[in-house]
């Protein structure tokens, strides 16, 4: 029996959309249309998915949404020709090139190809530099949208021992860094620990706040938590069309809040999305 607070992501994106609609509607009232560019490479389901979601939502805030798909068997100069020709369109504010590409092609280099200021995803090394340094700058979407999830619900952070489970470079690792620095919505005690760390359980144990990051099915289990703690989803994997979240459903019966297994973080990190590409536009 479930006792825990659920913290759908739903609510939160509505927020933050609201806000970028006003901001597209301002934008158009001077005669510029915000627009967010987005690249597919290949006929992957949940990618090609992924980028209906964001069309049919950049369609819905007023985004223009130019759209290239590439073939599977494209090569790694026909994505960089398709990327800057982005970077020098001055109609396109903001870029996302659709992870994961190919196997062959390599998407970091992609990455660095790019405009850092029509980055939206707040991965290109620029940025992710400019968020270590506290410099302001687009943010990695799903951290972001954490951080606002807890702002949200009203969750005190600040002071707090949080406790993330994972290290990788989109989630793990920025959001350690946002929430450890000063602000309102962040300023904890942040750890980072990783399926690397034999006793990384008793380090989740102690956690006010854990944030799972790993994209290991499961493995976050009500022994792994301390009763009453705020437990966040972050990390999923898909198995075809199954979503398979890091956190197990029983863990609702130990935890004082939790993300819901669906509609937790995906929502807001779409959310952030539009929220980095109006930025984009708006500094343009």
């Amino acid at each position: 029996m479930s006792n825990a607070r659920m913290l759908p992501g739903g609510p939160v994106a509505e927020a933050i959309l609201a806000d970028v609609r006003k901001r597209v509607e301002a934008m158009k009232a001077q005669g510029v249309a915000p627009s967010l560019a987005t690249i597919l490479v290949g006929d992957d389901d949940a990618s090609a998915g992924y980028i209906r979601i964001k069309q049919k939502q950049a369609a819905e805030l007023g985004f223009e949404s130019p759209h290239t798909h590439l073939p599977a068997d494209a090569k790694q100069e026909d994505l960089l020709a398709v990327i800057q020709g982005y970077n020098d369109d001055r109609a396109v504010h903001g870029v996302l090139v659709q992870y994961p590409v190919p196997g062959h092609l390599d998407y970091d280099a992609a990455l660095q190809s790019l405009d850092p200021d029509k980055d939206v995803d707040g991965l290109h090394p620029l940025n992710m530099g400019r968020l270590a340094l506290g410099m302001p700058g687009p943010l990695p979407c799903t951290p972001a949208g954490i951080e606002e999830i807890l702002a949200f619900y009203e969750i005190p952070v600040s002071g707090k021992n949080v406790v993330i489970l994972g290290r990788g470079a989109t989630l793990g690792r920025p959001l350690a860094m946002m929430l450890a620095q000063k602000r309102p919505t962040a300023n904890a005690a942040v750890t980072v620990v990783h399926t690397g760390v034999p006793d990384w359980a008793d380090y989740t144990r102690r956690a006010d706040i854990l944030i799972a990051a790993a994209g290991v099915p499961g493995i976050i289990q009500p022994e792994h938590v301390r009763p009453g703690a705020v437990v966040i989803g972050g990390g999923v994997r898909y198995e075809g069309r199954r979503l398979l979240p890091d956190v197990d459903e029983s863990v609702e019966e130990v935890a004082g809040a939790i993300t819901p297994r669906v509609g937790g973080v995906g929502p807001t990190t779409v959310a952030m999305l539009f929220r980095n590409a109006i930025a984009a536009a708006e500094r343009a």
